[in-house]
């Protein structure tokens, strides 16, 4: 595999899109980042912090009295806490990516508009650098957006059948 050529290219690519490009990489990056961290969560440690909410509630011989129960809501809670950590997160990153595509919109529109000012005419060639960086971030942020709001909205499903199903397993006697 190439990489000097693939950085190249990626280096090319983000010169093009403009200094908002570089800004919708970061963000997408960050985004994956907590997006794996919640599989990754839900994949190794979620099982672990459940089996510790059943065992203590488990351990417990009343379940019944008003203190029992307020004990059974704290320990859901603290596993629900557990669970939506960082899918807020991840849902503000996906709704930011469009936002940052529409100022690369904006801001490569304004290049074009320099471009005629200057020029004093429509020179298609030295518009087509203000068009690249107006179309380039546009299509970057929603692409970063796209593929977290599949993710996100998955693991928020995943996240509430997760805490639905402690609560069925905590028994209320």
């Amino acid at each position: 595999m190439d990489f000097q050529g693939a950085f190249s290219g990626l280096q090319e690519f983000l010169e093009r899109g403009g200094p908002i490009l570089t800004w919708i990489m970061a963000l997408t990056f960050v985004m994956w980042a907590f997006i794996l961290e919640r599989l990754a969560y839900f994949g190794l440690a979620h099982k672990g912090v459940a089996n510790r909410a059943l065992r203590e509630w488990g351990s417990r011989s009343d379940h019944s009295s008003w203190y029992a129960h307020a004990i059974r809501d704290q320990l859901i809670s603290e596993v629900k806490m557990k669970t939506d950590q960082n899918v807020e997160l991840i849902k503000t990153l996906v709704a930011l990516a469009p936002l940052f595509g529409l100022l690369g919109t904006v801001t490569g529109m304004v290049a074009v508009f320099d471009v005629m000012a200057i020029s004093g005419s429509s020179d298609a060639r030295g518009m087509s650098a203000g068009v690249a960086r107006a179309t380039i971030p546009t299509m970057a942020g929603m692409v970063s957006a796209l593929s977290g709001l599949i993710f996100s909205s998955q693991i928020e499903r995943l996240a509430k059948r997760r805490v639905h199903e402690l609560a069925d397993e905590l028994e209320v006697g």
